[in-house]
């Protein structure tokens, strides 16, 4: 992967063995977990966002995503600083059989400063079949809109921040490969 994906994004896993599968981060908003806010997050604003795994394929995948061991972290701010990841008010996937043509989504819970929430870094790395997987980024913010990487579909309608980053580092790398 040589640029991230945007938050609605979705990512193709590369690995002929895990043909046909893909991972999508989106739907990210303030949200507060439905068990409450967790003490150690006082003071800090909740977000959540969902992790979306689609089987396009013809066999099925075990699936494993919990924050711990570190299936997904997500970094905040620009100086990438860590989030509060609220396990107790996440989703979790633990080996979940996903059959062909069958999604499975998990909601997560994260709180930050509300100044840092502006950009956010998440990286997936589930456990398919067993296995580690690589980790695919994904970059967004509160405010920022979901939406597909082509080019010049969100440049004006975007708040400044790091979508018009996003949006200005695909142009040139396409522009660079023309």
């Amino acid at each position: 992967m040589n640029v991230p994906n945007v938050v609605g994004d979705w990512q193709e896993y590369q690995s002929k063995e895990w043909a046909g599968l893909r991972v999508r981060v989106h739907s990210l908003k303030k949200a507060v977990p439905p068990r409450g806010r967790d003490q150690a997050a006082k003071g800090l604003t909740y977000v959540s966002f969902q992790v979306t795994f689609e089987n396009r394929g013809s066999e099925y995948f075990s699936i494993s995503l919990s924050s711990h061991p570190y299936h997904y972290e997500v970094r905040v701010g620009a100086g990438g600083h860590g989030a509060f990841i609220d396990e107790g008010g996440s989703d979790r996937i633990r080996d979940f059989n996903l059959y062909p043509q069958r999604r499975v989504t998990a909601t997560l819970y994260l709180a930050a400063p509300p100044t840092q929430l502006k950009q956010l870094d998440i990286q997936i790395s589930p456990y398919i079949d067993g296995e580690s997987s690589f980790g695919y980024l994904w970059v967004g913010g509160l405010g920022v809109h979901e939406g597909s990487t082509r080019l010049g579909s969100r440049a004006s309608t975007a708040e400044p921040g790091v979508a018009n980053e996003v949006e200005r580092f695909l142009k040139a790398t396409t522009s660079d490969e023309s």
